[in-house]
């Protein structure tokens, strides 16, 4: 054997790096977020000689500090059509500034089809006070304090975006104070009534 290829022979031989430890990119970002489950329903098609079913799957995705998405798929099986709609919905993320991390910075009302959405600031320690479909979105979201209720329709779709539609409206102070060219500690002391610690406002945000 020459020893070109005795070194071939020995590559081959030589065992595999473990790369257990080194995650991948795409891996530590899937960790970062977290999904929930909204609605899985069986559909069907009628092709000639009967009927092809499938699954629908409506999915929210958040990392718990202000980012939020949902999407919906449709696949064979329902493991698939989850991971579908998971994966459609990381790539629709928007971001929701929060009051203090917890709650929302004002009241909000939002619509979609015959959906019609309420959701209310509260203070600390009311917990998700909300419906099942609004519930799942306000958990990736990362709010803790809030009040909701979903009027109309009870449609898990509809009520999803409405809900995303009430958010997406949402203004934080920072950004109010922008667009009409005043101080925070102005919109803030106007909205509470007296003197607030911007400070931690701004860290909070």
């Amino acid at each position: 054997m020459t020893e070109l290829e005795q070194e071939k022979t020995d590559k081959k031989r030589r065992p595999r790096k473990d790369r257990g430890d080194n995650e991948s990119r795409a891996d530590r970002v899937a960790d970062e977020f977290t999904d929930r489950v909204v609605h899985v329903n069986r559909v069907s098609k009628t092709v000639k000689g009967g009927k092809r079913f499938a699954f629908a799957a409506l999915v929210v995705v958040g990392d718990q500090k202000g980012r939020v998405g949902f999407a919906h798929a449709k696949a064979k099986e329902v493991p698939d059509a989850i991971k579908k709609a998971t994966d459609r919905a990381r790539r629709k993320l928007i971001r929701v500034p929060l009051r203090e991390s917890r709650t929302l910075h004002h009241d909000m009302k939002g619509h979609f089809g015959a959906g019609y959405v309420t959701m209310r600031t509260a203070p600390a320690g009311t917990g998700i006070i909300a419906g099942g479909p609004m519930r799942a979105v306000f958990e990736v979201l990362g709010v803790q304090d809030v009040v909701a209720k979903c009027t109309g329709s009870s449609n898990p779709h509809n009520m999803v975006r409405a809900t995303f539609e009430a958010l997406q409206a949402l203004n934080s102070p920072r950004s109010v104070a922008a667009k009409r060219g005043k101080k925070v500690s102005d919109i803030i002391a106007r909205r509470d009534g007296g003197s607030v610690d911007i400070a931690a406002l701004e860290a909070a945000e």
